[in-house]
């Protein structure tokens, strides 16, 4: 009886101390994950955004450097139709009239197609261009493309460009509800 005693307080003692351990490690993960996070948007603030040309739901062709002098938001968003999708871009929309007179520009863009594009586009009567970035040229220039096995995404993050064409604030947590009117806000508050 006693050496079942002692030896449940041996393992007691190791569980305790596997549990602490465990604990310590998820903590340290955590801080990890977080640190990863705030490099991930300092990685790119203060760098020149990188140049595109690509096609909008109506097969017009957008570049960077046609929107100089401008603020420039550039969302990515996984998927055409999806909830979260569609309830961000309708943030966007809903707030457009706002970003105009903020001498802003908004560009949604995901890996789906321009015929995609112009079905979702048309079906939420979006009033700013979703550009089709289906061969991943801008998303691997930002490093946001994300393997979901045989398929893959952008990733929900935004980049918000400056008039000059400078990175000044790149959003790698986004909340769809609240997205629109954070980036605006941050606009207006770069702009003072």
């Amino acid at each position: 009886m006693n050496e079942s005693k002692k030896l449940s307080s041996v393992l007691l003692t190791l569980g305790c101390l596997l549990c602490f351990n465990t604990t310590i490690h998820a903590h340290a993960a955590e801080e990890s994950i977080f640190l990863k996070s705030e490099n991930t948007h300092k990685q790119w603030v203060g760098k020149a955004a990188p140049a595109f040309k690509l096609q909008d739901q109506n097969a017009q062709w957008h570049s960077l450097s046609q929107y100089k002098g401008k603020w420039v938001v550039l969302y990515f968003y996984p998927k055409d139709n999806s909830p979260g999708c569609t309830q961000e871009a309708n943030q966007f929309k809903a707030l457009y009239p706002q970003f105009l007179k903020s001498n802003a520009v908004v560009l949604g863009v995901s890996l789906d197609d321009v015929k995609s594009h112009q079905k979702f586009s048309e079906k939420l009567a979006l009033p700013f261009p979703i550009l089709a970035d289906h061969k991943h040229q801008l998303s691997n220039q930002l490093g946001i493309v994300r393997n979901l096995g045989i398929t893959q995404i952008a990733k929900r993050e935004s980049f918000l460009i400056d008039p000059q064409g400078s990175i000044v604030y790149h959003y790698n947590s986004v909340n769809t509800q609240t997205h629109a009117a954070q980036v605006l806000a941050d606009i207006r508050k770069f702009s003072q």
